[in-house]
């Protein structure tokens, strides 16, 4: 007589997902802009610890980063057939565009709002997200970490979403 094991798979090892990663204004001086305040870690350094992150999550990421505001609006918006959920950092877009707001609120997708900064133990102005509310959450003040954090953050709830709607 033979006993079969069951076979199994953990749940992150055959559901893959594909997240876009935007990152806003100024971000391309990351390295050189305000080292004390956003540290030395470059934006194509951060890319490649989200590509390595992604990779051993089963998860397919890409990144793209303007200092317009209309473009990420317009990412956002052709993200809807494309991709699974978004990592964003905003930047300054964070306290003054209801466009991104509401373009994150149009695509239905989940997005994580993430700074490298705590933007809430620097300058008043910047404790407001104008974005957060259209959110899952957000994720600040870990340096290039709240951008892992924040992917993690994301695939765990898209996770939890598969698994409940299986």
């Amino acid at each position: 007589m033979y006993r079969v094991k069951p076979f199994s798979l953990s749940w992150r090892n055959y559901v893959s997902y594909r997240v876009l990663v935007l990152h806003g204004p100024s971000l391309n001086m990351l390295g050189q802009r305000e080292p004390a305040i956003y540290g030395s870690t470059t934006l194509k350094d951060i890319n490649a610890r989200l590509e390595a992150y992604a990779n051993a999550h089963n998860t397919t990421i890409v990144a793209q980063q303007t200092n317009h505001e209309g473009m990420l609006i317009d990412w956002l918006h052709s993200a809807v057939d494309t991709y699974d959920g978004v990592v964003l950092n905003p930047g300054a877009y964070t306290h003054t565009s209801v466009a991104i707001r509401d373009a994150i609120a149009a695509t239905g997708l989940p997005v994580v709002e993430c700074h490298l900064s705590n933007i809430h133990a620097r300058e008043p102005f910047r404790h407001t997200s104008l974005i957060a509310p259209a959110c899952l959450g957000q994720i600040s003040g870990f340096g290039w970490r709240s951008y892992i954090l924040a992917l993690d953050a994301l695939l765990g709830h898209l996770r939890a979403r598969d698994q409940n709607n299986s």
